[in-house]
């Protein structure tokens, strides 16, 4: 009998401490501790987020190695989960699109102007076909269409849309492609932004169209050295003011070589620069990515605007707080109202773990919060500990407000770039 007391005093404290460490662990206040979402078994990784006006928030994510419910399911295929509370409660994750190939690289936006009608784009036919998908009954049904192919494979899609004009960007070796519908995501033709600046090895990084429908594209160029990909990388913003036909670019930034993963087994451009872009309802532009110096390993998030059309931009200026030394990447950005402006990327302060931190601001960027930690310590992961998550769980992760003004983010971690891993969300202001 003592000495089943003995056990149980031992569980009890171990159960305090635990619940101890967790609390002082959780996200910060206007933050709840993070939640998994999506299916529980195999791995889910680079999601994609998009809210309406109506509540729902919209989680779109390719779901490896087995689909439940799905025998017959390619592996990745799409998953969709729903909220119809803006992220109270979810409904079960469901595929949206008829099976045939796997299928790669998620993104989902919703229609600014309505705040209802729902886009979703996505790489399959071993990489080859970009399709656009469209639900007008809030992610119940969809339909798809092909809006790009190539013989070579593509990589990144980026999707924006603003009333009927539909565009997702995407690229292929060095080009960077534009497929563009005019007709509500109907038919799709396709340009090439960077004819003039097709250099190294292109990753579209980001879009969005202002309020007068000029359309952007941010993306980089990675420069080959006597590695591949052991150059420096220029990161690019690109603007049509003719509902995509024609195209003119920017460099805004050159970043050094990308910086190599603990391990061999993530690409080779996995940490290195990305930039991406949003534009807020007074037509402002904004520019957040990773950058470092040559020679360098170490990369910072670096900040910009610009209230010309993207004709000039503030100097970049240095948005984290965290120390010298610290390794930072994957930066998104949303914006809303005229000023405001939030971002979140993921660094390691705490190395070699990673966290998801979180800034916003009512001004342009002029002014900025305190720094919010996203991700919280849950027990019973091998990959999160009290001081943070082993390894992003894909290169780019995202953020939308809702309909009550919140910030909606969903992320992922896991114990290395191959798995096991899964994606974890937050909500809050």
């Amino acid at each position: 009998m003592r000495s089943a007391v003995k056990v149980w005093k031992s569980l009890f404290w171990v159960a305090v401490l635990a619940a101890c460490s967790a609390q002082a662990w959780a996200a910060q206040p206007g933050f709840p501790p993070q939640v998994r979402v999506g299916h529980t078994t195999g791995d889910q990784w680079e999601p994609a987020l998009a809210a309406d006006g109506l509540g729902h928030v919209f989680i779109l994510y390719p779901q490896y190695v087995t689909v439940p419910g799905c025998a017959h399911c390619p592996v990745p295929t799409m998953a969709l989960v729903v909220s119809a509370n803006n992220g109270t409660t979810w409904e079960k994750p469901r595929e949206i699109a008829p099976l045939g190939t796997s299928q790669f690289d998620a993104q989902i936006v919703v229609d600014p102007l309505d705040r209802k009608t729902v886009y979703a784009a996505w790489l399959q036919n071993d990489k080859h076909d970009v399709v656009v998908a469209k639900s007008v009954d809030l992610g119940d049904s969809w339909t798809v269409v092909l809006a790009g192919r190539d013989a070579g494979d593509l990589d990144k899609p980026v999707l924006t849309v603003h009333g009927r004009d539909v565009f997702v960007a995407y690229n292929h070796a060095s080009s960077v492609l534009v497929s563009a519908s005019h007709d509500g995501g109907t038919t799709f033709t396709t340009t090439l932004v960077n004819a003039r600046t097709r250099r190294g090895w292109a990753q579209a990084g980001g879009a969005t169209v202002d309020p007068a429908g000029s359309v952007y594209v941010s993306w980089a160029a990675y420069q080959r050295g006597e590695e591949h990909g052991q150059g420096p990388v220029e990161l690019y913003v690109s603007k049509s003011p003719d509902n995509g036909k024609t195209w003119n670019t920017m460099l805004l930034d050159v970043s050094g070589a990308p910086p190599e993963c603990a391990t061999d087994e993530c690409g080779w451009a996995y940490l290195g620069a990305q930039i991406t872009i949003a534009s807020d309802s007074a037509g402002t532009l904004y520019a957040l990515w990773n950058a470092g110096q040559a020679g360098s390993n170490i990369e910072r998030i670096y900040f910009s605007s610009s209230t010309t059309g993207g004709s000039t931009w503030s100097r970049r200026a240095d948005v984290s707080r965290a120390g010298i030394g610290t390794t930072h990447a994957f930066p998104t950005i949303v914006a809303g109202a005229a000023g405001d402006v939030r971002i979140a990327w993921m660094d390691t302060r705490n190395a070699p773990l990673w966290n998801t931190y979180y800034r916003n601001s009512t001004n342009g960027g002029a002014t900025w919060s305190a720094e919010t930690r996203l991700s919280s310590y849950i027990p019973g992961f091998s990959y999160i500990e009290p001081d943070g998550f082993k390894f992003p769980f894909g290169d780019y992760f995202e953020m939308n407000i809702d309909s009550r003004g919140d910030t909606q983010v969903v992320w992922g971690e896991g114990l290395t770039y191959e798995s096991p891993g899964s994606i974890w969300y937050t909500h809050g202001r």
